[in-house]
Formats: structure tokens, C-alpha cells, sequence
């Protein structure tokens, strides 16, 4: 016997494949592992909806800050500025400044300006409009995938269901605290809002309804510690949470958390700018429509930076930095399904699915031995080598193995022997020939390389489909499959080939045909 290159390939494939899924086979708290999917090992399942024209509200109420922020900041005076039935409405006091506005309302794409002598009626286009309810589902999608990510759960499934709903599936939740810290992380809209506080009129604000105060164009916002106390705020935000670039957990001085955040660069001349010239007045950092603290201005604030303080924990303060780090959801999402998958239906799951892989395995090898003998379990050492090989990619790269994904294991066993077989009879035709032991090995390789090759790339190129084009448990299946191919490349062809050339001398030394190939007599 004598190592080739091939041999020696396949033999660190092995030790790679063994290294790498040892950890998962035997679970073991130390090395990389194959994470369970939702339907092997229970967790959360929910169908959410999407309010998409609150998105477009959203829209609105970011376009009229931009504009009276435009206004203070190039001295134009305004008589009036509100929002009105999705529009947002303005009335200049000076006709010089109507130039001005307009070349400003130009630069903003997909609005709709109305003009009046000196009043403006801007709104969205309903192309635009559309696409901001489109817009919103996308991002709320990202949104969501973002929070999970940081909250620490192995590959959770976010995907459009439909045109306006999104399926999401937390593998692992399985105590009743994770699951309503991770609902409430999903939900949260984590809408961030500095909001100046209407000094002229907010002392009688516990006397004034909503109707009164949007006259003065105003809102009244509840505090988050003590609903009781009102706020009464101008309607249009100083900025929105869209500005903001970072939010960490902090202490204050009595040790309690605190969410220290950073504004982006136009954010941060905004908040200075309003700072600077709103010296004794208060500022209110409202997040969902709750007023969670409204400081007062002593100076002008540079730098970009501020800090929400609130009376929560320290786990609460984490899942609301998470929460602002990966974006404000705008268009509001409710829950329309939510069910608990058990851990005995994961359990029952992968005992159906052990026993139709070990069945088949032990069935395929049982055959390869019986027909093609010695060359039977030289392919099934390529086999078991394969296995070993897709479980420790997947663990490498902490895939999710779902029971799609053991189907595509079980599919996989089956192809990876395919390749065998057709070189196994390639040979089997050229002993016939009565060619030589070494031609008829090298020759039956070449000869199946073809079809070999021509099955494992259309499968594979029917796998990338499905994994671009698929849900979670789809994707799960086309990523096994695409290991299994690749795998079984290595393994059945360049492994065997090499134990074969290894092996050849001794092949040709016992001519024992029917013992190394199955066959009885050679021409």
C-alpha cells in the first residue's frame, strides 16, 4: 500500500469532520454546535401584523420637522405650522420667503405641494405612499432580525408571510420570562422623539383635552414612571430616533441604568441649534408616545449626545438600548398568532427523524456491502465520512438544523452513495472488458466524472434557488443539501479514488474480482 494526495485529503476530511461534530453529537458545553431549530427543539412561533399607515403619519411628521427646522434656521417666519388629514400645512408671514420654501420643498422626492397665496399643503404622492406602507414592512422585518440578534438567540426565523404580515420563529424560548422579554423586544417601536415642551400653556395641561391642545398644535403625552402627569409638547418633533447612531447602557450617579444616546451629525446641529436658543425652557425625551424625563435647557448642548433615565432594570435598560440601537419599527406591528411549540413535539420530531436516517443509512450500507462487497465498503467509509463532514460545516458556521434540514441529511445519504455506484459499475463494465485492474479503476472514474458532475451541479443549482428564494425550514433543507453535495464531492470521489489507487497493487496481486467488485468472471 502506498499514500497519495488523495488519500491524505480525505484522511484530514475525516479528522475535520470528527473534530467539528463531536461537540454536537455528544452535546457537550465546550466547541462550536449545530443549533436546534424551532420545530426539533421547541420555542416561540408568532404571525405579526403591520400598521402600515402609521408609517406614512410617521413620514408626515418627519417632513414638517424638516421644514421648521429649515424655517428657524434661515430666519423664516411662519404664521402657522401643523399637520392636517396626512398633510402638513404651513403659512408664511413674508411673500419674499415664498421663494425660499419652495426651491427647500423641491429637494424633498415623492411630495405633492399645494400652494394658496401664502399657505402650503404638502403631502405624499400615493405612489409614495405605497411605498412607504412597502417600506416599512422591509424595515420592520430588518428591525426585528436586528433585536434578535443582539438579544442572544441562535438563528431565530424573520420573513415577509404575505403581503403585510411576518412570521417569527424563536427557537429556544422556553420559560415564560424569555418569551415576554423577547414579545415585548419584537413589538416595542422604540420610537425615539426630543419634543419641546409648550411653556405658554403647559400649566393648565390637566385641564385641556386633545382637541384644544391640537389647536395650539400640541399634544398631550403621559410620564412613563407616573402616568398621572401630563405634558403638553409641540406636535412636530425637535428629530426623531432616525438621527440617533448609538445607545448604550449607563449609571447615574445612584447607580441606577440609564440609556446614554448619540446623535448622527445633522442631529446633532439640530439638537444644538434648539438647545442654544431655548435657554429656561424644558426639552421632553418622549420614546413611544411616554415622556420619560423633560430637563430643563440651562446652555446650549453640543456634541450630540443625551441620556434617557427611567425607573427600569437593568435587563429592561439593555432590550431598550437594543431596542434604539437597531432602529425605530414605524409602522406599529400587533401580534395576530402566537403558539408555544413544546419540547416533546422537538423531541418526538428528531426520534422520527433518527429513525428514518439511521434506517436508511444502515439499509444503504447493508446494500453497498452485499452487491459491490469490498468496493461496497470502501464507499460506505466515504459515506460515513460525509455525514461527519456536514455535521461539522454546520457547527462551524452555527447553522440551524430544522427537521427540513434532517430530511435534506437523509436525501443526502442516498446521493452521496449515488456517486459511488455509478463508478462501482463504471469499473464493473470495463473488468468485463477484460481491461486491467489499474485502467479499468482510472477509466471508471473518468467515465462517471461526467454524470457525476451534471447531477450534483443541477441539484445544486435547485438548492441556491431555494435557499434565495425560501422561508426558514425551505432554507434549512437547501443548505444541507449544498453541504451534502459538496461533501459528497470530497469524499466519494476524491477519497475513494485515492483508498482505490492506495489499495491497487494488492487489487491486482489477489485478482479476486468478485471479492473487491462483486463480480464473478471477467472476459
Amino acid at each position: 500500500m502506498k499514500l497519495n494526495f488523495r488519500v491524505i485529503i480525505f484522511a484530514l476530511a475525516i479528522i475535520f469532520g470528527v473534530v467539528f461534530s463531536v461537540p454536537s453529537l455528544l452535546q457537550m458545553k465546550e466547541g462550536a454546535k449545530v443549533n436546534l431549530g424551532l420545530d426539533l427543539q421547541g420555542g416561540l412561533h408568532m404571525l405579526l401584523g403591520v400598521k402600515t399607515e402609521e408609517a406614512v403619519n410617521s413620514k408626515i411628521k418627519s417632513i414638517a420637522s424638516s421644514i421648521k427646522h429649515f424655517s428657524e434656521k434661515n430666519e423664516i417666519l411662519l404664521e402657522e405650522i401643523g399637520i392636517d388629514d396626512d398633510a402638513v400645512f404651513l403659512i408664511l408671514l413674508d411673500e419674499d420667503d415664498r421663494a425660499h420654501i419652495q426651491e427647500f420643498l423641491k429637494e424633498i422626492e415623492g411630495i405633492a405641494v399645494a400652494e394658496n397665496g401664502l399657505k402650503f399643503a404638502i403631502s405624499l404622492t400615493p405612489e409614495n405612499v405605497i411605498l412607504t406602507q412597502k417600506q416599512a414592512i422591509d424595515q420592520a422585518i430588518e428591525v426585528i432580525r436586528n433585536r434578535l440578534d443582539q438579544f442572544g438567540l441562535a438563528e431565530p426565523t424573520v420573513a415577509r408571510q404575505g403581503a403585510e404580515k411576518i412570521l417569527v420563529q424563536l427557537p429556544g424560548i422556553k420559560s415564560q420570562d424569555d418569551e415576554k422579554r423577547a414579545r415585548e423586544l419584537i413589538s416595542r417601536a422604540a420610537k425615539l422623539d426630543l419634543m419641546a415642551v409648550d411653556e405658554e400653556r403647559a400649566a393648565r395641561v390637566d385641564k385641556m383635552s386633545d382637541a384644544e391642545a391640537a389647536k395650539y398644535g400640541d399634544v398631550i403625552l403621559p410620564d412613563n414612571a407616573h402616568p398621572g402627569i401630563k405634558y403638553l409638547v409641540n406636535e412636530i418633533p425637535i428629530l426623531d430616533g432616525s438621527m440617533l447612531t448609538n445607545a448604550q447602557v449607563g449609571f447615574d450617579q445612584n447607580n441606577r441604568p440609564v440609556i446614554n444616546f448619540t446623535l448622527n451629525s445633522e442631529g446633532a446641529q439640530i439638537f444644538g441649534d434648539f438647545t442654544g436658543r431655548s435657554v429656561g425652557k424644558r426639552l421632553a425625551i418622549v420614546l413611544d408616545g411616554k415622556v420619560y424625563s423633560a430637563p430643563n435647557i440651562n446652555e446650549r448642548i453640543g456634541g450630540g449626545s443625551g441620556q434617557i433615565s427611567g425607573n427600569y432594570s437593568v435587563a429592561e435598560a439593555q432590550d431598550l438600548a437594543i431596542a434604539l440601537r437597531s432602529g425605530a419599527i414605524l409602522a406599529p406591528i400587533y401580534v395576530m398568532e402566537k403558539r408555544s411549540v413544546g419540547p416533546s413535539l422537538g423531541a418526538d420530531s428528531i426520534k422520527a427523524s433518527m429513525i428514518a436516517l439511521i434506517g436508511g443509512f444502515l439499509l444503504v450500507i447493508a446494500f453497498m456491502i452485499v452487491y459491490y462487497k469490498r468496493a461496497g465498503v470502501i464507499a460506505n467509509i466515504a459515506l460515513i465520512a460525509n455525514l461527519f463532514i456536514i455535521l461539522a460545516v454546520m457547527a462551524l458556521f452555527g447553522a440551524t438544523l430544522t427537521l427540513p434540514g434532517m430530511a435534506g441529511i437523509v436525501l443526502t445519504v442516498g446521493m452521496a452513495v449515488d456517486a459511488n455506484v455509478i463508478i462501482s459499475e463504471r469499473i464493473r463494465e470495463l473488468l468485463y472488458q477484460g481491461v486491467s485492474i489499474h485502467k479499468a479503476i482510472e477509466q471508471g472514474y473518468d467515465n462517471a466524472m461526467r454524470a457525476i458532475l451534471d447531477a450534483n451541479i443541477t441539484t445544486l443549482i435547485a438548492a441556491v434557488v431555494l435557499y434565495a428564494y425560501g422561508t426558514g425550514a425551505i432554507k434549512g433543507f437547501a443548505i444541507t443539501i449544498s453541504i451534502g453535495i459538496l461533501a459528497s464531492m470530497l469524499t466519494a470521489i476524491l477519497g475513494t479514488h485515492g483508498i482505490y489507487q492506495m489499495l491497487e497493487s494488492r487489487i491486482s496481486k489477489d485478482k479476486d474480482t468478485n471479492r473487491w467488485f462483486g463480480i464473478k468472471e471477467t472476459r
